[in-house]
């Protein structure tokens, strides 16, 4: 068989696409690059919110298309989407030929084996089974690479359906961990982004304790290591130690992804976050003040139910006051079978739409300002090619995250390669990203 991916969502459903192509690759059979000419396409979908479950019917859809050219045989669906809608896919989208659910990747050759046979593989195995171990096929530039920690999440916010998908959290053993990011290394590898639901929460379930900063120091000790990024740090769980951690790993960049959704301590408390707003200034005050250079992105809804018109204003000022470098603001979609989608003080919609354009009108402002005082400033810049249409290198700062946040386009004398680091002077932006100039003719 001919077999093609596709991959939606986050960095975690990529690291299962990746995992998965690795035992296609491992089996008789082929991996495909395009989806035209394949036998089957996987489509490895997540379902956490309305806009991703509808850009993964609409990926379902054109394949649909395909099939029915006779350029693809079978499809198979997997992931969130599946586990929340398995049989619903199947009645509903009769073009898909059978579903994996998020305990089932690793039955990804069965699956396809029996598709092509003619059945309609249904795998829907243990969601809070041990984490899967196994090789994976890189889809990211070999010297930027995702390493997932832990799966699931054991935080059960109020309107939230990871839990229900994806299962309990459980750490993955850390010489586990330590191996693969090795290899990744010896790959190639410069930059690891550490992934999980929650990083903090890493060792509790396998350890009994916080061991996230242990690994981190096993991780600084591998040569050839030059950027460590942690994504997904929970408010409530960043310890001490953690905190001295990032503090004095050199390799540890000042980044932090810390999503607080809200600030209001009504909304907070409904929504089942732990902390209210004292505790989240006492902890931005805190990590600012230890971690030189730190760069905080946050993840904020707006229109979560009992959000009235005062505990937005506060939410609004909040972010005056905190100057997050990085967000991402997010109109509240009500999930069935959540807690909050049966919360009867709820925002209309296009009032949460409204209110998400004002807070990115905030949010743009400040990043602004950030990109401002930059200016004049030498950075370290990770290349990622030369962009033919602005006829400059583009890169990223240690302030933006892949896929998520803005780049530094920049002009060099020499000629540099994917994956240099690159020092350049900030002399300008475009678009809300930086621009500048490199600084030196040799670049690591």
């Amino acid at each position: 068989m001919k077999i093609s991916f596709i991959s939606l969502g986050c960095a975690k459903n990529l690291v299962n696409c990746e995992q998965m192509m690795a035992l296609v690759r491992d089996s008789e059979h082929t991996l495909c690059k395009e989806q035209a000419g394949s036998d089957v396409v996987v489509i490895n979908t997540c379902g956490f919110i309305d806009s991703a479950k509808s850009e993964a019917i609409d990926n379902i859809l054109q394949m649909a298309k395909l099939k029915e050219e006779g350029k693809i045989k079978k499809i198979l669906v997997s992931g969130c989407l599946s586990q929340r809608y398995g049989e619903q896919i199947l009645e509903e989208l009769p073009e898909v030929d059978g579903v994996l659910g998020c305990g089932s990747y690793v039955d990804v050759v069965a699956a396809a084996e029996e598709a092509m046979g003619g059945g309609t593989p249904k795998y829907f195995g243990s969601i809070n089974a041990p984490v899967d171990e196994g090789d994976r096929i890189l889809v990211t530039p070999e010297y930027s690479t995702y390493i997932r920690i832990a799966e699931g999440c054991d935080n059960h916010c109020a309107y939230c359906v990871i839990p229900s998908l994806r299962g309990k959290f459980r750490s993955r053993p850390m010489e586990n961990i330590v191996a693969e990011a090795e290899e990744l290394v010896r790959g190639g590898a410069k930059e690891l982004i550490i992934i999980a639901q929650d990083i903090t929460r890493y060792g509790i379930d396998l350890y009994g304790g916080h061991k996230l900063a242990e690994l981190l120091h096993k991780l600084c000790a591998i040569n050839g290591v030059h950027w460590i990024r942690l994504h997904y740090l929970y408010p409530d769980e960043i310890t001490e130690d953690l905190i001295d951690t990032i503090a004095t790993e050199e390799k540890i960049i000042p980044y932090l992804d810390i999503p607080i959704q809200h600030c209001n301590d009504l909304v907070l408390d409904k929504m089942h976050r732990r902390g209210d707003k004292a505790y989240l200034r006492e902890l931005f005050a805190k990590l600012k003040e230890r971690i030189p250079g730190v760069v905080i992105r946050t993840s904020i809804i707006a229109g979560l139910p009992y959000e009235d018109e005062d505990a937005f204003e506060e939410l609004c000022e909040f972010l005056k006051e905190q100057k997050f470098q990085r967000a991402g603001v997010f109109a509240y979609s009500p999930e069935e079978g959540t807690p909050a989608a049966a919360m009867e003080e709820r925002v209309d919609e296009d009032e949460a739409n409204r209110r998400v354009e004002l807070l990115v009108d905030i949010q743009s402002r400040i990043m602004d300002e950030f990109n401002e005082s930059w200016m004049g400033d030498v950075i370290e810049v990770l290349c990622e090619g030369f962009d033919p249409q602005a006829q400059m290198y583009i890169g990223r700062s240690y302030a933006d995250s892949p896929d998520v946040d803005g780049h530094v386009y920049f002009v060099a004398d020499n000629e540099v390669a994917p994956g240099a680091f690159v020092p350049v002077r900030i002399t300008g932006s475009m678009d809300g990203d930086m621009t500048g100039e490199a600084v030196e003719d040799e670049y690591r």
